[in-house]
């Protein structure tokens, strides 16, 4: 496949990339993180960079970002050498990343994070907190981001922190971001917005490089994609050019194929299992009113919704995260205490967390102490938790879960996203858990995790158990027998296997005129409009 025009040497004319990278290796001692990796990014350019995990990527990007140094290659930034190590103002001139996570520091305002370090003109000089507004109001306008300077950044949306991230970089002079999964955290409407501002960025000859596990949003924002596996450049190409299954190829370095266990599976076997989860009338403050779901053994159910539908906060419930107003949730017959954690583990809930660095891990601990968090009363006598205990159980969830680490005792942090999901799902099975509830299972993680990590939910109901998979994404959801569909706070939708992606789409997004009679509920007479906040939970 022939090599992207941005990988082209520059001619007379044409300006120079405003970041390359030739060359570059990194070794972490015996571990090779990049191998002769390569990279060019035009001005006004997006161009996509994917990898499954551990490919390499977040390397490039500590390295594109002067946090790291490389062992060989060379780096430039528009044509000129990349700044020294360590003078963090140059780097900062011509490189920015936007990271999944946040940076923003949430108790203090817009404008101060916009100007943080650079307040005053100088040390000792008094910061002119009018005159800073007013900047951070002419820089924000400058760009077209609609956020009050003098709010405090913990009141923003994701999306709005975003835009002030990106504001922000581009007030240091940088025209070349890197966007790490800007995505994630965003409904649908979130990222049409999000986008069209990039776009409107490009125009001003901002270039940016994309990261994200979401395949379809390359296609939908970049004009060019990068593929690095196994710590090595495989190919740059326009994405016109590329169909979605040879780019799978390239990060896989295998035949693509999907994820299909539930096109051929009878529904007279769903219909005849024992209920395992039932929830009635389920009503949470501000969040949702009146749900009522149920899941059989057997059976995989989706429920699916945008940010601001509540779906998230549902599946938590389940796990006694949250205190429900009225209504019930009982598990194999037994009813659970809402709001209680231990209610719910004893009932027989399994949970993956929709944010497995904030919820899920505990980053300065072992694989095996994360794996088995659930377990501990199995671990020894009285209370104690024996080491052998720990290490044999933790040993036989690796396995299980083919979890690459080098060891059980290894820190959860040394692995890939991935390998970190894979260890955030087996604590979840630990517990053999009647009903597992996975919230956006696959947020974050490559191809090859993602089809490993839902293939393995699909066997816990294959066993008898029962699972819910609370996501918007539709990949997660072919799995499922069944998606119950729930916009801003209550269920509009069910949908039987074989929907159409535009039909539960519109059900996601509150397009009911366009959902199919046949399996549209009768709470799809819901207005659009309920009040709900549509650019966040």
């Amino acid at each position: 496949m022939a090599e992207s025009a941005t990988a082209q040497a520059t001619g007379p004319g044409t300006p120079a990339p405003v970041a390359e990278a030739t060359g570059i290796s990194k070794r972490f001692g015996a571990t090779v993180a990049l191998r002769g990796a390569r990279i060019a990014v035009t001005p006004g350019e997006s161009h996509a960079l994917v990898g499954r995990n551990g490919a390499g990527k977040s390397t490039l990007v500590s390295i594109l970002t002067g946090i790291q140094q490389p062992d060989a290659g060379t780096l430039r930034f528009s044509g000129e050498p990349a700044p020294a190590f360590g003078d963090i103002d140059a780097w900062r001139s011509r490189v920015a990343c936007v990271y999944q996570r946040s940076t923003i520091i949430g108790e203090l305002t817009v404008a101060e994070n916009l100007f943080l370090n650079r307040q005053s003109a100088g040390a000792v000089q008094p910061i002119r907190w009018k005159q800073l507004r007013r900047r951070a109001e002419e820089l924000l306008g400058e760009y077209g981001v609609a956020v009050d300077p003098a709010a405090r950044a913990r009141d923003l949306t994701v999306e709005q922190r975003q835009f002030v991230e990106i504001a922000r970089a581009l007030s240091f002079g940088a025209r070349f971001i890197i966007l790490d999964e800007p995505t994630a955290k965003l409904d649908a409407r979130g990222i049409d917005r999000l986008f069209g501002k990039l776009s409107d960025l490009q125009r001003q000859g901002v270039a940016f490089l994309f990261i994200s596990h979401h395949l379809q949003e390359v296609y939908d924002l970049c004009t060019t994609v990068t593929v690095y596996r196994d710590a090595a450049h495989i190919l740059t190409a326009p994405v016109a050019e590329l169909g979605r299954q040879a780019l799978v190829e390239a990060m896989t370095g295998e035949s693509a194929h999907t994820v299909t266990a539930t096109t051929d599976r009878p529904a007279a076997v769903r219909a005849e299992g024992t209920e395992l989860l039932a929830l009635d009338g389920l009503t949470l403050p501000d969040v949702c009113e009146d749900v009522s779901l149920s899941v059989r053994s057997g059976e995989v159910v989706g429920l699916a919704g945008a940010a601001a539908s509540g779906n998230v906060q549902v599946g938590e419930a389940i796990a006694g995260l949250h205190r429900a107003r009225t209504g019930r949730i009982a598990v194999g017959g037994r009813a659970v205490r809402t709001g209680s954690v231990p209610s719910a583990l004893t009932a027989g809930v399994g949970l993956v967390p929709e944010d497995r660095h904030l919820q899920g891990l505990v980053n300065n601990r072992s694989v095996a102490e994360n794996a088995t968090l659930t377990v501990t009363d199995q671990l020894g006598p009285f209370g104690t938790v024996l080491p052998a205990r720990t290490k044999v159980f933790a040993r036989r969830m690796i396995r299980d879960l083919d979890i690459k680490t080098p060891g059980a005792a290894t820190p959860v942090s040394a692995l890939s996203g991935g390998n970190q999901q894979k260890v955030v799902v087996a604590r979840a099975l630990a517990t053999d858990p009647h009903v597992l509830v996975a919230i956006r299972p696959t947020n974050g993680v490559d191809v090859k995790s993602k089809e490993f990590l839902l293939g393995r939910i699909r066997q816990v109901a294959d066993g008898g158990r029962a699972a819910l998979i609370v996501s918007d994404e539709l990949d997660d959801l072919r799995v499922c027998d069944r998606v119950v569909v729930m916009f801003h706070g209550r269920v509009v939708a069910e949908f039987d296997r074989g929907w159409k992606d535009d039909d539960l789409v519109a059900a996601i997004e509150g397009v009911s005129g366009d959902m199919p009679p046949a399996t549209a509920s009768p709470a799809s007479a819901v207005p659009a409009s309920t009040g709900a906040d549509e650019h966040g939970r």
